[in-house]
């Protein structure tokens, strides 16, 4: 592994020279990623074009996993400068930024959670990670066996639940919204299944597969990574629920609601403090090689770890970003500070 790990580190060397000593072809950030951190990101963008000599960012939204695999592809001018990412990176992508001589810079910003929201004249929903597994799972248990999930309406998952079809829109496999709520909302909720939390123990592998596994039915329909338009879907259909960031329902509070997990609200200080079950930390990659090539990088993470931005008090607050403690802050900001690569 040794060996492996300083091969690649030797070819990501040598592709950062040959990237230096190229003619540069732009002078303008290119960021990438979550559709969660698309919003922070973007804020943070405009106010450092704002607010330094160097020209605005431009930040696109493609989901986690599709700027993973866009910032992964190589070193260049034609390639991204950072990714945002509402997960962290996944070891094989690692490893393939490290063999396309990418070396990752991990920077971990916040938390957000994840929401099930409707809209604000919609169903209302009280609901339990079991609840969300049993409404939102391919197959579960029914009489000690595995079948296709029955369940049409909420209130056949519970009678507590309204008497109206299971519409839920919902993020695509490449989003990292998608990764989270299956292992922290779905997962969560098959443990409570006795039968699903003897296989765990059994069988730890077999019990993902099923717990990770959404119908295909028409309950659940992927709605992409374009959440303004999952507004308008849910504004349309009064029955219909959303799953996305809690920063987005914060920007969309006067249209949207969200749904209470275990009995707590999908709110700021809830999250922060843990009481809000289905939560994440939220991250943004920086390409090694293109700091001090591409101008103003280095600045631009300066900007985003600045207490005035990502602290408690800071501007991406009032956008919805839940802060790291602080003495998480500060070790973060010290690694971002020295743009120093990771490790997994």
């Amino acid at each position: 592994m040794t060996g492996k790990v300083t091969t690649l580190l030797a070819a990501s060397a040598l592709a950062m020279s040959a990237f230096a000593t190229g003619a540069m072809a732009r002078d303008q950030i290119q960021i990438v990623g979550s559709s969660t951190v698309f919003p922070f990101s973007t804020a943070v963008a405009e106010k450092f074009g704002q607010s330094s000599n160097f020209k605005t960012p431009v930040v696109e939204s493609t989901g986690s996993g599709g700027g993973m695999k866009l910032f992964c592809t190589g070193v260049g001018v034609n390639t991204p400068d950072i990714t945002n990412s509402s997960r962290r990176i996944k070891e094989g992508e690692f490893n393939s930024c490290l063999e396309n001589g990418v070396t990752p810079v991990e920077v971990k910003v916040g938390f957000d959670g994840i929401v099930l929201g409707s809209a604000k004249s919609g169903i209302s929903l009280n609901l339990t990670p079991e609840m969300i597994f049993r409404a939102l799972a391919k197959q579960i248990p029914v009489d000690g066996k595995l079948v296709a999930n029955p369940n049409m309406n909420w209130a056949d998952v519970d009678p507590s639940l309204p008497n109206v079809k299971i519409e839920v829109l919902g993020p695509p496999p490449t989003s990292g919204t998608r990764d989270a709520f299956v292992e922290l909302a779905m997962e969560a909720g098959a443990e409570k299944v006795a039968m699903l939390a003897n296989l765990k123990k059994d069988d730890s592998n077999a019990f993902k597969k099923i717990a990770h596994a959404i119908r295909e039915d028409g309950a659940f329909v992927e709605a992409g990574e374009n959440d303004n338009l999952i507004v308008q879907k849910l504004e349309a259909n009064p029955n219909a629920v959303g799953i996305f960031g809690f920063s987005f329902l914060d920007q969309n509070s006067d249209k949207l609601k969200g749904a209470t997990v275990n009995g707590a609200e999908p709110e700021f200080e809830k999250i922060a403090d843990g009481d809000y079950p289905i939560s994440r930390s939220l991250y943004f990659y920086v390409k090694k090689e293109h700091v001090g090539v591409i101008p103003g990088i280095a600045e631009f993470v300066a900007e985003f770890t600045d207490e005035g931005t990502w602290g408690e008090d800071g501007y991406l607050a009032d956008k919805g970003l839940i802060p790291l403690p602080d003495a998480d802050r500060a070790a973060v900001a010290a690694n971002a500070k020295e743009l120093k690569p990771m490790s997994m």
